[in-house]
């Protein structure tokens, strides 16, 4: 199992209990982080610095990413695995999958959680099919992009989705003393150490002048688990004002607590939408990432998953790039926390959003652990076979 990012750790965590409760004649290794180590996977190194965002970014990036894909390589190849698990995290599994492939061409490679071909750079299902053997994607708009390339491909639905663990919204309030009709204000900074940098003090701001703008409001901050102490060191005095999250195990009560989330795009949105909590999303990029989106490779109008099922419509408020200014996300998280009818309403339009991401059937986790499995048993029909 290879995880390089705070929602493929979670993932991959759920991954390998699916398929331990399928099976005991299995031995994993894996490279990630808490949620991996947390059911005994220890990650032979540090995976933080694949934390980065954006085409610049990247570049700059580039000579660590590389050596840690040859040091993921190193690792697999020296395990010997019937099947490796490639988790989200495109360009860096891609580099992970080609080193493996060139080194041990018997190792089935899996690719959980593809590239959003749907939306930006459609040439990558080219490039993914002929690099991997199996493909485990979200959504059944994805499938048809690989048709053509002979990828075998899996929907599993979108994991978040599948999750659904209703928070206890009333026991997050009872343990702060948190009256039922009190306001609480939900932050989510980001998973990311350039979103703590270039998303998160918008948020924060945002929520320091909802705190000063609404009587008697509480403030939460829930930093990802992975970025805690990232977090800390950025934000020293944002204790003075808000309370910081630091219990994993409570993010989504927190959720369910909120009666309104400032969050980071990404896939908190999902679970955010899943708790009934309504949302404000922010999100900004360096700018050369920015104007290659816009002006070549992105073909949706918006970044939120809610918005792009919901016909590309804004469902939920984006502030993105030279629209992310605390002032503007400020403005509208306090009109919506002074009119309740707002709330409700926002409610009302992420659930119907929700219905149309939503899939029948088994867990993702359990419908991956599946596939998986068919691979490394070789049960699966592969490519080259």
């Amino acid at each position: 199992m290879v995880a390089g990012e705070a929602s493929g750790d979670l993932l991959a965590r759920e991954v390998v209990e699916a398929i331990r409760q399928k099976t005991e004649d299995v031995e994993f290794a894996g490279i990630g982080g808490r949620e991996l180590a947390s059911v005994g996977i220890q990650s032979p190194f540090d995976i933080s610095p694949l934390s980065i965002l954006g085409f610049a970014e990247g570049i700059r990036a580039y000579g660590t990413v590389v050596k840690l894909a040859d040091a993921a390589a190193d690792a697999i190849v020296a395990f010997k695995p019937d099947a490796v698990v490639l988790v989200d995290s495109w360009g860096f599994m891609l580099r992970v999958a080609q080193r493996v492939r060139a080194r041990a061409p018997e190792i089935k490679l899996i690719k959980l959680i593809g590239p959003q071909v749907w939306a930006t750079r459609p040439g990558r299902a080219k490039t993914l099919a002929a690099t991997v053997d199996y493909l485990l994607c979200m959504h059944d708009m994805e499938a048809p992009f690989y048709a053509p390339y002979g990828l075998p491909t899996t929907v599993i639905g979108n994991p978040a989705l599948s999750r659904n663990t209703p928070g206890d919204g009333q026991k997050f309030r009872a343990a702060r003393g948190i009256g039922s009709d009190d306001k609480v204000c939900l932050v989510l900074p980001g998973s990311r150490r350039s979103e703590l940098v270039k998303v998160a003090p918008a948020l924060i701001d945002a929520a320091k002048r909802v705190a000063a703008s609404v009587s008697g409001i509480r403030i939460v901050i829930s930093p990802a688990g992975n970025m805690a102490d990232a977090f800390d060191a950025a934000f020293p005095d944002v204790s003075d004002w808000a309370e910081v999250l630091h219990a994993p195990e409570e993010r989504y009560d927190a959720m369910a607590a909120a009666n309104l989330a400032l969050a980071c795009s990404g896939t908190v949105t999902s679970e955010l939408a899943m708790q009934g909590a309504p949302m404000i999303v922010a999100y900004r990029t360096g700018w050369l990432t920015w104007a290659l989106a816009r002006g070549l490779l992105y073909k949706k109008h918006h970044i939120t998953l809610l918005n792009i099922v919901s016909d590309d419509q804004e469902i939920v408020p984006e502030f993105v790039q030279t629209k992310q200014k605390p002032e503007l996300i400020a403005d509208t998280a306090i009109r919506w926390l002074k009119d309740p009818k707002l709330l409700d309403s926002q409610k009302q339009a992420q659930n119907e959003a929700l219905v149309r991401m939503q899939g029948e059937g088994h867990s993702s986790a359990d419908i991956a652990a599946d596939a998986i499995l068919s691979v490394a048993r070789g049960q699966a029909v592969l490519p080259q076979e």
